[in-house]
């Protein structure tokens, strides 16, 4: 029913149109799946990581983050601003590096590995400053869902 319709948008014409209906097989069934342009997908999770940066960090937009990393051990007042801007640094760092669709898969992973670092350490020195430590886990789990998703996505190019 749909198959003459899906064959007939080209892939380019599939990610300039949000949520299209797209045929793929998956273990030898024909599926169809609801998805927004791939593109939108990948500027969804940078732009995460390049609010996070910019904006919460080397723009100091959230000056609750500063609390929380000078709560932690060693860092305190004397690292905690310098440990901040580095971060903003890496994090804008990932957001560009998930716009280019280069190595999605170690992209995914140092993301993961960043985002479950950093809210272990939160949970562990700064539970107490962090106003929501159980909605920051869901959320940044969701998060990383998205990023694995982004992960997965044909390259760009």
């Amino acid at each position: 029913m749909y198959g003459g319709i899906i064959d007939a948008i080209s892939r380019s014409e599939f990610s300039a149109a949000v949520a299209r209906e797209r045929r793929f097989r998956c273990q030898g069934r024909t599926m169809f799946t609801l998805l927004p342009p791939f593109w939108l997908i990948r500027v969804a999770v940078a732009a995460v990581w390049l609010y996070e940066g910019l904006w919460c960090k080397l723009l100091r937009g959230q000056p609750h983050e500063l609390e929380v990393v000078e709560a932690v051990p060693y860092f305190g007042p004397r690292f905690g601003a310098l440990f901040l801007m580095a971060l903003g640094v890496l994090e804008v760092a990932l957001g560009a590096w998930v716009l280019t669709g280069i190595e999605p898969w170690w992209c995914a992973l140092v993301q993961t590995l960043l985002l479950v670092t950093l809210n272990v350490n939160g949970l562990i020195w700064s539970r107490h400053i962090i106003h929501d430590p159980a909605g920051m886990v869901v959320k940044n789990s969701a998060f990383l869902v998205l990023v694995w998703v982004a992960a997965g996505l044909p390259q760009p190019w």
